[in-house]
Formats: structure tokens, sequence, C-alpha cells
């Protein structure tokens, strides 16, 4: 299969689609960690011309997340919110038949704007991660993904990490197992 990983910088998902002997390239604002040759750093949406059997993408979540939705008034980011869901969307109606977007849980705001729920969510502990970070999926052509390694422990590491410069890219990074589950069962 030929896949592309949308707004993805990291190489989680881009490096399990190719273990499984899937021609796999990322896309993202910004430059790969893994300096891999198959990351195109840019706009993915200039890549849609090209012919792909699954987009996988993990568009920005700052102003569609629950998390963040009591930020949208009080400083009002109402312009931003309309921009991510109009990325959201151009990913969503992208010309490739097999389509997975992830991301945390929306506000009604976003959902709203959107009009998708998602169809399916995972949490890392089911992926052999003992930690909780409910991602949700919004699916087209895919089938749910499946637990893999369901494995103790509930740790909201991701909810409780300190404040830094980088916190935003840690918090948004994929999981190893899930990343692992999408090659095995999309690929």
């Amino acid at each position: 299969m030929k896949v592309l990983i949308a707004c993805e910088y990291s190489g989680v998902v881009r490096r399990a689609f190719a273990a499984k002997g899937h021609r796999a390239v990322s896309c993202d604002l910004l430059p790969s960690e893994d300096s891999s040759p198959d990351h195109v750093q840019g706009d993915v949406l200039g890549l849609f011309n090209e012919p792909w059997d699954l987009l996988i993408a993990h568009p920005p979540c700052t102003r569609l997340c629950n998390s963040g939705v009591r930020w949208l008034a009080e400083r009002n980011l109402w312009g931003e919110l309309d921009e991510a869901c109009k990325f959201f969307l151009a990913l969503w109606n992208a010309p490739i038949s097999k389509v997975a977007i992830e991301n945390p849980t929306m506000h009604k705001h976003a959902f709203e704007r959107i009009g998708l729920k998602p169809n399916f969510s995972v949490q890392p502990w089911q992926y052999g991660h003992g930690e909780t970070k409910r991602t949700c999926f919004w699916t087209r052509g895919l089938p749910p993904l499946v637990p893999t390694d369901i494995v103790d422990g509930r740790e909201a590491k991701v909810h409780k990490m300190p404040p830094s410069a980088d916190r935003w890219k840690e918090r948004s990074r994929t999981y190893e197992g899930i990343g692992q589950a999408m090659a095995s069962q999309w690929g």
C-alpha cells in the first residue's frame, strides 16, 4: 500500500507501516525527528494529487479538543477554531478511499462545525501502554482498531506534564502500540 501520514513529525506511524512492507510517507510543517527521507516538510494538502491507498491524519487539536474549549471565548479564538475545522474537513474530504483522522475528545463547538462524530476511540492501555489518553478516530473505509495488548495501569501522564516549550509536541505524540495496531490492522 501507499500510505500518507499527515501531521506527523515523530515518524511513529510511518515507521510502523514501513516495517510491514508498505510505502509510507509522513508530512508535517515540522521536520521529522528521525531525519527520514520518507518525510515531506510542508503542507499535506499539496500531496493529495498523488495516488494514495490510505491517509492517516493527526491534525492539530489545540482549538478542537475539549481540554482547550475555555480559551475560545476568553481569548477570542473563534477564527482559529474555524481554520482548524476547515483543515480537519479538508483531510476528511481527501480524494483517498481509506481515511483515518485521530484527535482527542472534541468540544461541542468543533462538533457543530465539523458535523461528524468519531467512529470509535482507543486508550493507550489497550495497546501496551499503562496510561490514559482517550483518542477518537473518524474513519472512512476502515474498521475500528481492536485492542492488541491490554495492560494494567491507568496513569494520566500526558495530562500531568509540566509546562515546557515542547509540551505540545510531547502531548501529541502517537503511542508506538497504537501505531503498530494501525499498521497491522489497516495495512
